[in-house]
């Protein structure tokens, strides 16, 4: 294991976290398959448990400021840590070869990674599209569709370890059109907390986490995530988020074929 570029690789993600908000599950999970070697389950499960530690972290920062609100986070995550159950339950029933696991889980992340792709580049078109389709104006979407849109979030997040920020980010942004960017930013983060730790937690008890390269990432990317966070605010977000998106893209058809 070689310390220095898991370190730097960590460094790197959460510095891109920082600074545009989205990007962790999408280019971590990849990163340790494609760039390191790590069996698609092990993967997915070490980054699962990384993002509900980092996110802890961010989500008790917006939630001092008060740039949570709860009531959507709790709508999401009735819908998201249901389906998340759900589906480690019906999964359990399978008795799924190391190659048929990999094949499932590298084919949903590039499935993923492709539409997170999509709702970066598209997501005030997607945003006014959607509102004027179901006419809400800037009236909050029903409860009932909330959770639902968390439902589809925990499927997606369980088996790819992605979703839960730009596609939650968009989710929210159609769902709750009244919610200032910091609140949708800090609801976004503080609901992806606990899905990805039952998830996390899920892959834990198959063995399917390695803890010490979550310590050693998580070393890394705190202090990524910290400096990216100051300097954010200095370089053009349009432009990276743009080129975030084209990574994501290439990325989500390599592994998807």
């Amino acid at each position: 294991m070689d310390l220095g570029l898991y370190i730097i690789s960590g460094f790197i993600v959460g510095a891109i976290v920082g600074i545009t908000g989205v990007g962790g599950g999408a280019l971590m999970t990849p990163l340790l398959i494609l760039f390191f070697g790590i069996p698609p389950a092990i993967a997915v499960g070490t980054d699962l448990l990384y993002a509900s530690i980092t996110k802890s972290l961010g989500a008790s920062v917006h939630a001092k400021k008060g740039h949570v609100s709860w009531r959507f986070v709790f709508l999401l995550a009735c819908g998201s840590i249901s389906s998340t159950i759900m589906t480690i339950y019906v999964v359990s029933f399978y008795d799924f070869s190391m190659e048929a696991t990999a094949g499932v889980i590298k084919s949903t992340l590039g499935f993923v990674l492709i539409l997170t792709a999509i709702t970066i580049i598209f997501r005030n078109t997607l945003r006014q599209a959607a509102n004027k389709y179901l006419n809400m104006g800037y009236h909050a979407a029903p409860a009932k569709w909330i959770i639902l849109t968390g439902a589809c979030l925990g499927v997606l997040i369980y088996l790819s370890s992605s979703g839960a920020g730009s596609l939650g980010m968009t989710a929210l942004m159609i769902l709750a059109p009244s919610l200032s960017i910091t609140k949708l930013v800090g609801t976004d983060i503080a609901h992806a907390v606990p899905v990805t730790l039952v998830a996390g937690l899920a892959y834990a008890f198959n063995d399917s986490v390695d803890w010490g390269l979550l310590i050693i990432l998580l070393t890394g990317s705190l202090p990524g995530i910290w400096l990216g966070s100051q300097v954010s605010h200095r370089i053009p977000e349009p432009l990276l988020k743009t080129l975030l998106a084209v990574v994501l893209l290439i990325i989500g058809g390599k592994i998807f074929y």
